[in-house]
């Protein structure tokens, strides 16, 4: 596993521009990863927390991280198109993730090389589709956290691209025009107030029995637990896989980002990692339902 390539996700949520700086230079300075994700995913309005993005940047370059742009994953009007425009023109000199079919339609056009990354917001669920994404220009996808393992066997079998899959975090399940953050304030979301920005990891969403059962982020549905495919990394890179993404929380993302390096790199036995885990996040939920064909929420071990 020691080939195997660790990577940070976009950030999802809506932190303050101080604290976004503050996590990514330590990330810089301290995590184990290969590759850094940056860029607003869930909202557009969000950007306005991202004008320390170049002095980002910077740092994570000078640390030796490969950084690839994220787009949005809905786009809802001019603004938000041309907000990707100029995100496309920076094709030259970083890979963009395309997390939207208008984005990919752009990336094809404008790119001088057609070269780009698909994020997990994009349907791939079968090897034409793969092909499909590859032959347009797609060298890096990240495939939906839904896929069983059957699936992600298949579909390494005949990839020609990068795969990645997402090993930690909650998992990304839906997004709408609509934002249920404001609503749940009684704010209307032109007039928002950033409100998302109270709940630094998203918003519990219980069951009418009590029971925490989803997360809501803006716009974005989430999963309330966080998906750990520790277990199943020695099967993951025996099928072919050797991206695994981390999604980013507001936990000490350096020790996680050491933990499951530490456990690809063979220093760690699962077992040792498994309770290091668990007694830095005690009081989280783990899932690991979807890649064992099961109710998403699930974990076996």
């Amino acid at each position: 596993m020691k080939s195997s390539k660790l990577s940070l996700g976009p950030l999802l949520f809506n932190w303050d521009s101080d604290k976004i700086r503050d996590f990514y230079f330590s990330i810089a300075d301290e995590a184990p990863v290969d590759c850094v994700y940056l860029g607003e995913v869930v909202c557009a309005k969000r950007l306005r927390g991202k004008e320390h993005l170049p002095e980002i940047i910077e740092r994570l370059e000078n640390a030796g991280k490969e950084i690839i742009l994220s787009g949005l994953m809905l786009i809802l009007d001019d603004r938000e198109m041309k907000i990707m425009e100029d995100i496309v023109q920076m094709s030259d000199h970083y890979l963009i993730e395309a997390n939207d079919l208008s984005t990919i339609s752009l990336l094809r056009e404008q790119s001088q090389n057609g070269h780009h990354a698909i994020g997990p917001f994009i349907n791939i669920y079968n090897e034409a589709s793969l092909k499909y994404y590859e032959n347009g220009g797609a060298k890096r996808i990240s495939l939906p956290a839904e896929l069983p393992s059957s699936s992600l066997r298949a579909l390494a079998k005949v990839a020609t691209s990068e795969l990645e899959v997402q090993i930690f975090g909650r998992l990304p399940l839906a997004i709408s025009a609509r934002c249920f953050h404001a609503r749940a304030h009684k704010l209307h979301k032109d007039n928002c107030q950033f409100i998302c920005n109270q709940d630094p990891d998203g918003m519990t969403v219980e069951t009418m029995e009590g029971q925490n059962f989803l997360t809501i982020n803006g716009t974005q549905t989430m999963s309330h637990t966080y998906c750990n495919l520790m277990a199943e990394l020695p099967e993951l890179t025996a099928m072919g896989i050797k991206n695994f993404r981390l999604s980013p929380h507001d936990i000490d993302m350096v020790k996680i980002c050491k933990l499951y390096r530490d456990r690809l790199d063979e220093k760690i036995t699962f077992e040792t990692a498994s309770k290091t885990l668990e007694g830095e996040l005690f009081n989280i939920e783990f899932s690991n339902g979807y890649y064992h064909g099961i109710a998403g929420l699930a974990l076996t071990l």
